[in-house]
């Protein structure tokens, strides 16, 4: 039979308690988790049974770390740093031409041009497995903390995410995003300022992906009424699909619309001013260091000093 504690440790309940703590916002911790807030609050009263005594505490509206909370906080830090440095030097002691490298890629991305690097990495190295998996942000997030992938392929700055103190960035490349519409009047326009894009409605990423939460920040910070968005879909593709049968506007990034522009059927201009942001590697500090995650930058770096990211996109292209 399994000790309170065991079954404790065996849980996802360290993990979201983490989350909390970090973020101090059952909601916010939430939506990170990807959970709903009861499940949540769920796993933290588990936690207290567990310890004993409560672990948080609320005045008004803010919440805080009781004295108890903060011992398992620290502990709980504590074990988690200690697993993944065991597990890092394990991995840093293999070689450099075989094993596994995880990868955790966001979804809405443009992946065309890593299609192409993986087809010559894994020629060159078979025995390095690559395992490459779509993911949301929430799920990119939960999997570097927990070392489920190690690496992460994201949009950054991103600022909804707190824990950034133990973690490194490799850049990609700078994107930025395109304004696809049907307004004829500005078919000829290369830029668009904010405030002729909001004449129409709009199909969108929802209110928790990057992109919408960048574009909800420029429409704010220029003090420019957002567009009236009518649908949400987490897939560049169907944002796509649904826009051109409705004739509703859209930004995707400039990567994405390089990669499809000959099957879209919408005219495009940058925004003015430009919308960009970078996308990048994500990745725990030490993991740079591991054999065959070094080799794998090293071929990256190599890959890519003939042809950048976006020329690559451009020759790959369906035509």
């Amino acid at each position: 039979m399994k000790t309170r504690q065991e079954n404790l440790f065996a849980s996802k309940t360290l993990t979201y308690f983490l989350q909390l703590a970090e973020t101090m916002n059952y909601t916010q911790a939430a939506q990170i988790l990807g959970i709903t807030q009861p499940a949540l609050t769920q796993q933290i009263k588990k936690l207290e049974r567990t310890v004993g005594a409560p672990v948080f505490f609320s005045i008004g509206k803010k919440l805080y770390l009781s004295d108890a909370g903060r011992t398992m906080l620290t502990t709980t830090q504590n074990i988690f740093g200690m697993v993944n440095e065991a597990l890092d030097q394990v991995q840093q002691s293999t070689g450099p031409s075989n094993g596994p490298i995880n990868i955790g890629f966001l979804s809405s991305m443009e992946d065309g041009a890593f299609e192409d690097f993986f087809i010559y990495f894994t020629e060159k190295y078979p025995d390095i497995k690559i395992r490459f998996t779509l993911l949301t942000r929430r799920e990119i997030w939960d999997q570097l903390e927990s070392n489920q992938i190690d690496l992460a392929v994201m949009y950054v700055p991103d600022e909804s995410i707190k824990n950034w103190r133990s973690y490194e960035t490799k850049k990609i490349l700078t994107d930025h995003l395109v304004y696809l519409h049907h307004d004829e009047k500005l078919a000829e326009r290369k830029k668009v300022k904010l405030q002729a894009t909001n004449k129409s409605d709009w199909v969108t990423y929802p209110p928790d992906h990057f992109i919408a939460q960048l574009l909800g920040e420029v429409y704010k910070n220029k003090m420019v009424d957002e567009p009236t968005v009518k649908s949400q879909f987490t897939s560049p593709y169907q944002i796509v699909k649904f826009a051109e049968a409705r004739g509703l506007s859209t930004a995707l990034p400039y990567s994405f619309w390089l990669a499809h522009q000959d099957q879209i059927k919408m005219y495009h201009a940058d925004f003015d001013p430009i919308v960009s942001f970078d996308m990048s590697f994500v990745y725990r500090h030490d993991k740079s260091k591991i054999p065959r995650i070094e080799r794998f930058f090293q071929e990256w770096d190599d890959f890519f000093k003939e042809k950048d990211y976006l020329t690559v996109i451009s020759d790959t292209r369906i035509i």
